[in-house]
């Protein structure tokens, strides 16, 4: 994997699981890829730090009453207050925030036009995610929305990311997300009967080195394969998961030039 601008305003910086049961979670994820954990207790309840190689990699937190279980994606800004306004601007919601975590940072919760919800993130103490292994890190960033056009306008608007392709959004089957010439993950446009039933949402990856044997494994300690394993041309294998409890996540062996690459 090449250099990926995590520090920079507008990178995805940092992936946190929310599930009904945070034991449950830690020994599925660490069974499956070798994390480890270390519980903070906060007043709102225990936060868990997913770590590897003496790195943090996200983190695992209990689901608030009627949020299913899933996993939400965080995206660094400069001034989460600037950023959350002009969220709103642009016609998104703000649906929590903006608020202040102690020793952390400053966040906020929003929610695009067509649905998707992510937070951002302007650091303090706390940077993100910092854990650079092959394997076992959270990346790419996939956004599903029925219009394409305009999950471009607004992330383009509010976070800097360009699009591969820039144009002709209504004839591609897959767009990337570009920050500052490096390809940070990807917008899905949800067309066809196929995404009948499905709200628009936002999916995470971890890497792994074997696709098939990942999935195996997860079906194993009991959750469910509902994609794949299915190769992607010139980049890897990827299949779409449900752990134990419902949260939905894909998983990616890379064998090309990776979902981190820079360039074209």
């Amino acid at each position: 994997m090449m250099d990926y601008p995590q520090d920079t305003p507008g990178s995805f910086c940092w992936g946190e699981l929310m599930t009904s049961d945070q034991n449950a979670a830690k020994e599925f994820y660490g069974d499956l890829f070798g994390w480890e954990f270390v519980d903070i207790t906060m007043p709102q309840g225990v936060y868990t730090m997913c770590r590897k190689d003496n790195a943090d990699i996200g983190a695992i937190a209990g689901a608030m009453p009627g949020v299913p279980n899933h996993w939400g994606v965080y995206f660094m800004v400069e001034n989460a207050d600037a950023s959350a306004a002009k969220a709103q601007e642009l016609g998104g919601k703000v649906i929590m925030g903006p608020l202040d975590i102690p020793e952390a940072g400053r966040m906020a919760v929003i929610q695009d036009p067509q649905g998707p919800v992510c937070c951002m993130f302007q650091p303090g103490q706390h940077r993100g995610a910092t854990y650079k292994g092959a394997y076992g890190m959270i990346t790419w960033p996939e956004v599903y929305v029925p219009d394409a056009a305009a999950a471009a306008s607004f992330y383009g608007s509010l976070f800097g990311w360009k699009t591969k392709p820039e144009s002709d959004f209504e004839k591609a089957e897959y767009i990337e997300w570009v920050l500052n010439g490096v390809h940070i993950g990807g917008l899905m446009p949800m067309r066809g009967d196929m995404w009948k039933g499905v709200p628009p949402h936002w999916m995470l990856y971890v890497t792994v080195a074997d696709c098939a044997a990942s999935a195996g494994k997860v079906k194993e300690l009991g959750g469910q394969v509902c994609v794949g394993p299915h190769d992607i041309p010139n980049v890897g294998k990827f299949a779409v998961l449900n752990d134990p409890q419902g949260a939905t996540f894909s998983i990616i062996q890379l064998t090309g030039r990776g979902v981190q690459a820079t360039g074209d």
